[in-house]
């Protein structure tokens, strides 16, 4: 019987050094996509997908990640006494269970293979998710709702994936595809950040995981691999040849790199635009600014 998700990992440890300066007191994670920190994105769609406890992996100067999980009386006395009801009911989407939380911390940056490794207590003998906040996904249905529903018909592991083009493909975790099956593909091989042209295809691992157990004990006794850190993929990849098996899975939706300035930038305007609050305005000043730089041109 295939046991359900009930776990998910978030390693939120980096320091951010692509937003400096603005990370030098606020951690990446609670840099704000329109009105929500992209921790809150990644929060919400674990819960769409059934997960119950939440594991961040963090390291110092995160405090504030913490400190936004957490109720805040004061303001919440002075929202009812001002009779602000729809503030108060979103701020209770912020709020989390006693003992529905936990943090744990990575000591040194050693990649992400080894801060899911960090977690590794708290997962004990369970099937997990692993969500990276960089990644944001629109869709209809949420991302990791979509792979659990797959899950529940495959087990083994599973990676989201998408198809990227040839000159970004050395940036990611790369799928060796043994049959693809639409939505689905089963794996035979994973590449990380493979060199221009060497690429297995164009099937890029992004995010999203759902991983056994086994995958936990791989990185116990992995050594470094690309870039010198203990890389998430090869402990994965060594899953390939099992019963459990790897596949990968063509989520429905649009993925946008908040780990990037420009990614974060697109991701604005997407989600500005999908909000009926604030379509008609912005899309106004989107084509005002559009017809001043043609001009300018």
């Amino acid at each position: 019987m295939k046991r359900k998700v009930t776990k998910a990992i978030f390693p939120v440890a980096g320091l951010g050094t692509r937003f400096l300066p603005a990370t030098k007191s606020v951690p990446k994670e609670i840099m704000t996509l329109v009105d929500r920190p992209l921790i809150q994105y990644a929060i919400d769609e674990a819960r769409a997908a059934g997960i119950k406890e939440f594991i961040f992996v963090t390291s110092r100067g995160k405090s504030a990640l913490e400190d936004y999980f957490d109720t805040a009386p004061l303001l919440e006395a002075e929202l009812r006494r001002k009779g602000k009801d729809d503030l108060l009911e979103l701020l209770k989407t912020t709020n989390m269970d006693s003992g529905a939380i936990a943090y744990i911390r990575q000591q040194k940056a050693l990649g992400l293979g080894h801060a899911v490794w960090c977690a590794r207590r708290l997962i004990a003998n369970e099937p997990f998710a692993v969500i990276l906040p960089d990644d944001v996904i629109a869709a209809e249905t949420p991302c990791l709702q979509q792979m659990v529903e797959a899950y529940a018909e495959t087990g083994g592991n599973m990676v989201a994936a998408m198809e990227v083009s040839d000159e970004k493909i050395g940036s990611y975790g790369v799928l060796d595809v043994k049959e693809d099956m639409g939505s689905m593909v089963s794996v035979k091989g994973m590449v990380e950040k493979p060199d221009a042209g060497s690429a297995p295809s164009n099937l890029a691992v992004i995010g999203r995981y759902i991983l056994t157990p086994k995958v936990m004990q791989n990185i116990n006794r992995m050594k470094q691999g690309a870039g010198g850190e203990i890389q998430l993929t090869d402990a994965i990849a060594d899953q390939v040849n099992t019963s459990e098996g790897v596949y990968g899975f063509r989520f429905r939706g649009q993925r946008f790199d908040c780990g990037s300035k420009a990614g974060f930038l697109q991701a604005t305007v997407a989600f500005a635009l999908a909000r009926d609050d604030l379509r008609t305005e912005f899309m106004q000043f989107l084509n005002e600014m559009t017809a001043i730089n043609k001009a300018a041109q």
